[in-house]
């Protein structure tokens, strides 16, 4: 059996160029992630839209420690890094790096959109979840 999304219409799955599914507003142009029914800012219908696979590092951290109850995430527990990405569109997501290692992550990095493991569910099936990785030479878009 295929992996299978952490949550429906986060991302396009399966797919090899994935891209998270945003949505942005026809009346005063915002955009949101994960998508919304309406504008946050005007309160218009937004409209769905894929956002751009690359972005800058905006700020991250490590997470060092388990997060409280229920953590429903892999086990064991392995530290990760976390940061917020600014994608074309000045919007900002939240999202999983695939780094830890604190010297390999710098604010301004330029980052890509990755799909990769994160868990199996109750009935053993692999669940994958959308991550940004660092851009290095080589790195195919």
């Amino acid at each position: 059996m295929s992996p299978k999304p952490i949550a429906d219409d986060l991302f396009t799955w399966p797919s090899d160029a994935p891209q998270l599914i945003g949505a942005r507003c026809p009346s005063c142009a915002a955009m949101t992630f994960p998508q919304q029914a309406s504008c946050p800012r005007c309160g218009a219908a937004m409209e769905t839209c894929l956002l751009g696979r690359r972005g800058t590092l905006w700020t991250w951290t490590v997470q060092s420690f388990e997060p409280k109850e229920p953590y429903d995430g892999p086990t064991p527990f392995e530290p990760y890094g976390v940061g917020y990405v600014e994608l074309p569109g000045e919007l900002l997501v939240e999202a999983r790096l695939t780094e830890a290692d604190p010297d390999r992550l710098a604010i301004g990095a330029e980052v890509e959109l990755v799909i990769e493991p994160f868990r199996r569910d109750a009935g053993g099936d692999e669940v994958v979840t959308f991550a940004f990785r660092p851009v290095t030479e080589g790195t195919a878009a």
